[in-house]
């Protein structure tokens, strides 16, 4: 009642007693990770952007390429004014323009104003910026779909 363990031959392997260790990487655990980290990520990125809600006018024109994120200053229909989300003033919007803009006088300055906004108070905004030396100021519009 004896049982034979061992190759076809019957006897004892000849050689390398064990396996040799596999020099491969696994790497099923690292694409789990990484597709957690991609969902989080996409449904997290979204609730990270925050702004002020505008209906912008729209138009024809071509949108501009960005060499980095310029400073954008938003006007709503109330006529209340806001600098990239954080709310201002009239009279403190030059300084907190200032404390922002790293070319000085030579940054360009975006203004988001709102399609039912009274047009007088988004030309206060773009007097007081262009008075205060700022001379790239541009509308931000949006564009106009095609009938």
């Amino acid at each position: 009642m004896a049982m034979s363990i061992g190759g076809a031959k019957g006897g004892r392997r000849r050689g390398r007693a064990r396996k040799a260790a596999i020099s491969d990487i696994n790497v099923t655990p690292m694409v789990d990770v990484m597709l957690v980290l991609l969902i989080v990520f996409m449904v997290a990125a979204p609730l990270m952007t925050m702004g002020v809600p505008v209906d912008l006018p729209q138009t024809q024109a071509q949108a501009m390429p960005f060499e980095r994120k310029p400073i954008t200053v938003t006007v709503t229909p109330d006529g209340a004014i806001s600098i990239d989300g954080d709310a201002v003033t009239l009279p403190t919007l030059v300084s907190s323009v200032e404390a922002l803009a790293v070319k000085g006088t030579d940054e360009r300055i975006y203004v988001r104003g709102d399609a039912t906004a009274a047009y007088g108070a988004i030309m206060e905004v773009m007097g007081a910026l262009s008075a205060a030396g700022y001379g790239q100021i541009g509308l931000i519009t949006e564009r106009q779909s095609s009938p």
